[in-house]
């Protein structure tokens, strides 16, 4: 390759100006839109926290497959079938492959935890967990952007939406580091999955389209933040009942709630 082909294929790469200037102006578009320029890049950390995160997670998946299929006699053919990985090649060659493939993840995830360290900070030890951060309106934005798709998984839209909805959903995040808040959105949705059926008939039974009265003590069942308290609910009881006390929301949604869900057992 010469020195005005190499030019060319650096020209269609993106350069670190590039990635900088993409940001600056994102952050400008939302300010104009009355986002707050550090809730927008904290955002944007987030995402390029979430794209090394993808990107490790793909390659190692491609290692994985490398090294499921390696292993065979010396001088024998590479694996076929993975992608990147020459065919033919002997089994010297295959194996500094996948190390080299495992150097790369490595580093990716390191790249990945060092960005989301720096966004949100790094997770407490379990021997000095400190105390949880003050949850920031962005944190209860997302997650109303994380609940809403889920509840209308299970059940239909409902006619009640609490006004209290982003006090429920503080009270939800209070019980969590930012750190882990950063990750709700797919920790709920692999909760939602894990017990799909169940929640199915919890809402079937006591939500939107049910024989339940909207107000009462089911309230909480015909809002989009019950997949929230749920999740809460089931595996962090304690610290959500703290929150919940402090918030002054009213007992009753919890006991509904907790009856609902140990009905649809």
């Amino acid at each position: 390759m010469n020195s005005t082909e190499e030019a060319e294929e650096a020209g269609q790469r993106l350069h670190t100006a590039d990635v900088l200037n993409a940001k600056r102006t994102l952050v400008q578009l939302l300010a104009r839109a009355g986002v707050h320029a550090g809730d927008a890049e904290h955002l944007i950390g987030l995402v390029e926290a979430g794209a090394l995160t993808v990107a490790h997670d793909e390659l190692g998946a491609l290692a994985r497959a490398g090294q499921g299929t390696a292993g065979g006699l010396p001088g024998a053919a590479g694996p076929p079938g993975v992608p990147g990985l020459p065919e033919g090649k002997t089994e010297p060659f295959v194996s500094g492959w996948l190390a080299g493939a495992e150097t790369i993840t490595g580093g990716l995830a390191a790249l990945a935890e060092r960005t989301l360290r720096d966004t949100v900070g790094a997770e407490p030890g379990a021997t000095t967990p400190g105390p949880r951060s003050p949850v920031t309106r962005m944190e209860v934005e997302r997650a109303k952007v994380a609940v809403l798709p889920l509840y209308l998984s299970f059940t239909t839209d409902s006619e009640l939406d609490p006004e209290v909805s982003e006090q429920v959903l503080t009270a939800v995040l209070g019980t969590m580091t930012a750190r882990r808040r950063a990750g709700y959105a797919g920790r709920l949705t692999s909760f939602a999955s894990e017990h799909r059926a169940r929640v199915l008939r919890m809402y079937a039974e006591y939500g939107p389209g049910s024989a339940i009265a909207i107000h009462g003590r089911y309230s909480l069942l015909h809002s989009p933040t019950s997949i929230a308290v749920l999740e809460r609910l089931v595996v962090a009881p304690a610290p959500l009942r703290e929150e919940w006390d402090a918030a002054e929301l009213p007992p009753a949604w919890l006991d509904g709630l907790t009856t609902a869900w140990e009905s649809a057992a």
